[in-house]
């Protein structure tokens, strides 16, 4: 009993799967294929007429045939132009339909993928799959069709005709057939495996580069420009070597099939002088064979490459599918609340980013929060600050115990109007290649009113520094807000949430990047924008945070301490240390 070979299995349960992209454009495949059988015929009937050119016209003179040749080999060119152009243009326009169709599934892909999946995966690698993959793909899908039926047809043409011609002349010529089969069945096997490291490296191609780019100031002001090289050049060398044996095995099958067909062209001469001598074959009927048999040459060179293209494709497919896979953020909750008092509860949460320790990242976190009341969290570095507000949004799933909003799981809202409740300012700034405004007014936003629009440019002092620019709120920020200083860019992100407006509001260091004055009237404007909202405040300076309703102490993942400012400063424990540490480097 012979067992399936499971790679094989795999590449046509991909091309199948790929094939669901292609089909929705039958009617355009259809007019492709009539267009590649019109040309493989064309082609065959170009070649047939050889025969009356030369036994007719040529030899024994005939003037009538002389006649009707010319025209008919105009007609048989205009004819190719149509089919040729009719290929192209719909095998083109199906390439960039599947293209367009993929690029955007990944795209909805991405946007609904956990946070998991990005930390675990270079940014790099995902973007080759948009930009390099993707048009693999596409290159395998317009190409293999055109061999698979262009060149399959004219190749059955082909034959069907040095078959008419000479059927003993053919069977010199059938022999290499197996071996070409052979060959094709040896080469993919090695172009599956160099393809698949081909995009491999162009992902590390792809993460060197990206980095430079972010980090060029880094880069110069360390003097790094040295290592970088030596990283793209190691990068670059991987792919340039598994292209290059990629392209030694392509142009080995085309060596060997060339090779081949000179043995079947030996064995077609010797034979056609047999049968020219014993007078069954006429001059027509040998050039017509012949041309038959080196149109053959060019498909059959072709059809041995596809397996490198289709390869190709099938790599690039398994990349892209691996991603299109991947499950999306859990989103079981069917509950949808218009309105939200904003309440919200801790209780024994615990939640690990599964490393190899297996050890809880943060542990027994509980705590409560009233509407209205700010909830101040700090500790040191690294003790779990930013992922105990990371639960809240779940843009991580807690393990075990509960948090709740409203006296409701956070589990039982949908994912979508769960965050609709929050408002978030980070310490990394994530602004858009885009306005001021657009950035201000991001997503639903934009279908706020001019005067809440207005309000929040207001509060978030925006207006401040917007004026200065020639465009004012119109003037582009840049990639990341580059054309921007970090305290303008924390006033954006700060209006953001000002015009949100939600019952939740998380505040992640959002005034570390503003200097004394600039961070105390924004501390003003967050004043106002906290009354009524239920506030987790992440601090580094303590200071800010002074007037918070509670200040949870977080050290190691657990909570160490609670109370008001007074009360820990009492404590002489935690947060009178930390306290003490800070005012001690202020006076220094």
């Amino acid at each position: 009993m012979f067992m399936k070979n499971s790679s094989t299995e795999n590449s046509l349960e991909t091309y199948r799967r790929l094939w669901t992209y292609v089909i929705q454009y039958k009617f355009i495949g259809f007019i492709a294929i009539i267009a590649m059988a019109m040309t493989a015929l064309v082609e065959m009937m170009m070649v047939a007429l050889i025969e009356p050119l030369m036994d007719e016209a040529l030899v024994a003179k005939n003037l009538e045939t002389t006649r009707w040749l010319p025209i008919a080999f105009i007609a048989i060119f205009f004819a190719r132009g149509i089919s040729g152009f009719a290929t192209e243009a719909s095998l083109g326009w199906i390439g960039r339909g599947v293209i367009s169709s993929l690029r955007k599934q990944l795209f909805q892909k991405f946007l609904k993928l956990p946070a998991q999946f990005f930390e675990s995966n270079s940014s790099g690698s995902v973007l080759s799959r948009m930009t390099y993959n993707v048009e693999m793909i596409s290159e395998s899908v317009t190409n293999v069709v055109t061999i698979a039926i262009r060149d399959v047809l004219t190749v059955i043409a082909a034959i069907g005709l040095m078959i008419y011609q000479s059927p003993r002349l053919f069977l010199s010529v059938a022999v290499i057939f197996p071996v070409i089969t052979l060959l094709i069945h040896f080469l993919g096997k090695m172009f599956r495996r160099y393809s698949e490291r081909i995009q491999d490296s162009i992902g590390e191609v792809t993460q060197v580069t990206q980095e430079v780019l972010a980090g060029q100031r880094i880069i110069k002001i360390f003097d790094g420009q040295q290592y970088e090289t030596e990283r793209m050049n190691d990068v670059d060398n991987r792919n340039r070597q598994q292209n290059i044996k990629l392209i030694r095995s392509r142009s080995l099958g085309v060596a060997v099939t060339q090779v081949v067909f000179g043995i079947g062209l030996a064995g077609v001469i010797y034979f056609a002088g047999i049968e020219s001598l014993n007078g069954d074959l006429s001059p027509g009927s040998f050039m017509s064979f012949f041309g038959a048999m080196m149109l053959m040459l060019q498909p059959i060179r072709r059809i041995t490459n596809v397996n490198a293209i289709l390869q190709r494709g099938i790599a690039a497919s398994n990349s892209l599918f691996s991603v299109m896979d991947q499950p999306i953020e859990k989103d079981e909750g069917t509950l949808e609340k218009t309105s939200s008092e904003g309440s919200l509860e801790y209780r024994k949460v615990c939640f690990s980013y599964q490393s190899k320790d297996n050890r809880n990242t943060i542990s027994d976190i509980s705590f409560s929060a009233k509407k209205g009341e700010s909830i101040a969290i700090v500790g040191h570095s690294g003790s779990g600050k930013s992922t105990m507000i990371n639960l809240l949004p779940r843009f991580y799933d807690y393990q075990s115990g509960e948090i709740l909003i409203d006296g409701i799981s956070i589990k039982e809202y949908t994912i979508k109007n769960l965050r609709e409740k929050i408002s978030i300012v980070n310490q990394d700034i994530m602004l858009f290649n885009d306005t001021i405004l657009n950035n201000l007014t991001y997503g639903k936003l934009k279908n706020k009113s001019q005067a809440e629009v207005d309000l929040a440019i207001k509060l978030a002092r925006i207006d401040q520094f917007s004026d200065e620019f020639p465009e004012g709120l119109h003037t582009y920020v840049g990639d990341r807000g580059a054309m921007l200083s970090g305290g303008q860019k924390q006033r954006i992100a700060i209006g953001r949430a000002i015009l949100k407006n939600a019952p939740l509001l998380i505040l992640d260091e959002a005034t570390s990047s503003l200097d004394t004055k600039s961070e105390y009237q924004i501390q003003e404007s967050l004043k106002e924008l906290m009354k009524n909202k239920t506030t987790l405040v992440v601090a580094h300076r303590l200071s800010t945070i002074e007037g918070a309703d509670q200040i949870i102490v977080l050290d190691n993942g657990r909570i160490v301490e609670k109370g008001t400012h007074d009360e820990l400063i009492m404590n002489a424990s935690h947060y009178a240390n930390l306290h003490r540490l800070q005012f001690n480097k202020k006076n220094k």
